[in-house]
C-alpha cells in the first residue's frame, strides 16, 4: 500500500489492484485510461475516465483498478496553498447553491 503525502503522478496496470491511504485531503485525476475506485467508508464505487477528478479525505483508503484491459495513468495533487483551499471551498459552497464556475473541473 501506497501512502499519498504530496503530488505524484502513477500507473496502475491492467491486472494489478493499486492500494492507497491518502495522508492529507487531495484531488485524485484520470490522465489516461478508465478506472475504478473503491473508498473506504463509502458504499458506491466509482468509475472515472480521463480528465475526472474525484476529491479525497485525509484518513481514507483507497483501492484503484484499471478497467478494459489498459493500463491507466493516476495523478494526485494536494492543496499547495491556503488560497487554493479556500478557492475550492467557494466552488462547493457555490455549486450547492446552483452556481457552477466551468473551471474545468468535473467532480464525482
Amino acid at each position: 500500500m501506497r501512502e499519498i503525502s504530496s503530488d505524484i503522478t502513477f500507473e496502475v496496470s491492467a491486472d494489478q489492484v493499486a492500494s492507497v491511504r491518502v495522508a492529507r485531503s487531495t484531488r485524485l485525476t484520470v490522465h489516461c485510461g478508465a478506472v475504478w475506485v473503491t473508498r473506504s467508508d463509502d458504499v458506491a464505487d466509482y468509475w472515472l475516465e480521463p480528465g475526472h477528478t474525484l476529491r479525497l479525505r485525509r484518513g481514507e483508503r483507497l483501492w484503484i483498478g484499471a478497467e478494459q484491459g489498459r493500463a491507466a495513468w493516476v495523478a494526485f495533487a494536494t492543496p499547495a496553498r491556503v488560497s487554493e483551499r479556500v478557492a475550492d471551498w467557494a466552488t462547493r459552497l457555490a455549486a450547492r447553491w446552483g452556481i457552477h464556475a466551468r473551471d474545468g473541473w468535473r467532480t464525482v
